[in-house]
């Protein structure tokens, strides 16, 4: 079967019983204007928050908005287990990078901190254009959960306070031994926080900070990584861990 183009339709939007699901701006741009999509045809929408389901195109109002009536709906429930990275902000130009390849891995969520050494303005609150690069990723692989992505203020003290939501922490160290090689098998079950630094690294009191809060110190090898490379790294390793894990229960 060939697979169906995907659009995103947000939770707030998503169509009562008996109600059309009206798609519009970019989404309903790119299925009109660019795809040409003619009425009976069917489509998929997602909300990025584990619904998704099959459409049949009804009706359009020019390239601007097309209405659509559910036809069949599935739902995903939200994973209980899963990583979050708290990253250390930084003005990589990576950034939208990063969170696309967050989305293809299964990142549960991304927390922008301000670090002693992060360099550039942090926003106070997430960009539209980083949901938007989300988006596309789960179009791409088929996602039905979009990452929740969060910018916490007061440095280290802040990060401190949203560890207290999981069920292990982690900080990502140049300084750890070798013995504490991250462990893949400890990121596949329960809500587990990495925190990483930014480029130029964290400052020994920060680290220092985290231990006492209970963040145990990780490695991923002798040799320095940078912030994007670290990242994508830990989200590689818990990838793999969950799907070994499933695995061994479907076996």
């Amino acid at each position: 079967m060939t697979r169906l183009n995907s659009y995103h339709l947000p939770q707030h939007l998503w169509p009562g019983q008996g109600e059309l699901a009206r798609l519009q701006g970019q989404e309903a741009r790119h299925l009109l204007g660019v795809l040409r999509a003619r009425a009976g045809e069917t489509v998929r929408l997602f909300d990025g928050r584990g619904r998704s389901g099959l459409f049949e195109l009804v009706e359009t109002s020019g390239k601007s908005a097309a209405h659509l009536r559910l036809l069949e709906e599935f739902l995903e429930p939200e994973p209980r287990d899963g990583v979050t990275l708290a990253l250390g902000w930084n003005k990589a130009s990576r950034r939208d990078w990063l969170l696309e390849k967050g989305v293809e891995l299964g990142a549960r969520g991304i927390v922008f901190w301000r670090a002693a050494r992060s360099q550039g303005d942090m926003p106070g609150e997430p960009k539209e254009s980083w949901t938007d690069k989300c988006v596309q990723a789960a179009k791409q692989c088929g996602s039905v959960w979009l990452p929740d992505i969060a910018m916490v203020d007061g440095g280290v003290d802040g990060l401190v306070r949203v560890a207290a939501d999981f069920d292990e922490c982690y900080v990502l160290y140049e300084g750890a031994s070798a013995s504490a090689l991250l462990d893949p098998a400890r990121l596949a079950r329960g809500r587990v926080l990495l925190a990483l630094g930014p480029e130029g690294g964290l400052e020994e009191r920060e680290v220092a900070k985290l231990g006492e809060a209970g963040f145990a110190w990780a490695s991923l090898g002798p040799l320095p990584l940078r912030w994007e490379t670290a990242a994508l790294s830990c989200l590689a390793l818990a990838h793999h861990a969950r799907l070994a894990a499933q695995n061994l229960v479907e076996g």
